[in-house]
């Protein structure tokens, strides 16, 4: 199963501790072969919305930033509920904040 781990945007500037930790945590999943794919996102982005045959495309930024989805990891797993015990580790390592867990289907 594939699942979609995606944070918000935190107020809570990085340290040196959060790198070591995370750097860690992403090696332990790519040698296990769960972590799939990972990255940050643009603040901005792009909507592209359509009606009958028009088409609009419109510049963000388009939320707050606290609501915007700041990264992203692609994992592959056994289970919904593995899915959820990495994103603990991951919140535990970041610290406060919120991360949303979607699976993603026909991968």
């Amino acid at each position: 199963m594939r699942y979609l781990m995606m944070s918000k945007a935190s107020d809570t500037p990085p340290d040196e501790t959060l790198y070591v930790e995370m750097a860690a945590f992403v090696e332990e999943l790519t040698a296990a072969g769960i972590l799939l794919a990972t990255g940050g996102l643009e603040p901005g982005g792009i909507r592209v919305t359509s009606t009958g045959d028009e088409i609009t495309v419109t510049d963000g930024p388009f939320a707050e930033a606290k609501e915007a989805v700041a990264g992203f990891a692609l994992v592959e797993v056994r289970s919904k509920e593995e899915a959820i015990e990495l994103t603990r580790r991951f919140r535990k390592i970041v610290g406060d904040g919120e991360s949303v867990i979607q699976q993603v289907f026909g991968a």
